[in-house]
């Protein structure tokens, strides 16, 4: 017999607005960690990610603005660096790929960030006996 699909939606909504990303409060708790983190960070005036381990919600269109609707689970997928040295964080949300870049925070896990930072290099798209060649 079907499982009855109305009752799993209303706990999944219920467990929804138990964790909704639209919280007043001044922390909210990591989506992938489950660390309970506080918004107020050094080096940027909105929080929106992990400083354990990168992780964010999808909840703005530009930044602070908390106006996206999908609210999914992002992904660090990469660091980008900007021309004055400033390191950024890439992330893309889990549900709808979207692509979004912040920057990090002062007290961000600095072994994360390397960690994410060396991982092209870890796993390069050639095969690394290609340099005995050279």
């Amino acid at each position: 017999m079907p499982r009855n699909r109305t009752r799993t939606h209303v706990s999944s909504k219920r467990a929804h607005e138990r964790t909704s990303p639209r919280s007043t409060s001044n922390s909210f708790r990591c989506v992938h960690c489950r660390l309970d983190v506080s918004l107020d960070a050094p080096g940027t005036s909105h929080r929106n990610h992990c400083p354990n381990c990168l992780w964010s919600r999808h909840l703005d269109n530009t930044p602070g603005d908390r106006a996206a609707d999908c609210g999914a689970s992002m992904s660090p997928i990469a660091i980008h660096v900007r021309p004055n040295g400033e390191w950024s964080i890439v992330h893309r949300c889990a549900a709808c790929d979207t692509l979004d870049v912040n920057r990090i925070a002062g007290d961000d896990n600095p072994l994360s960030l390397m960690r994410l930072a060396v991982a092209p290099l870890a796993q390069p798209p050639f095969p690394l006996d290609w340099f005995g060649r050279l």
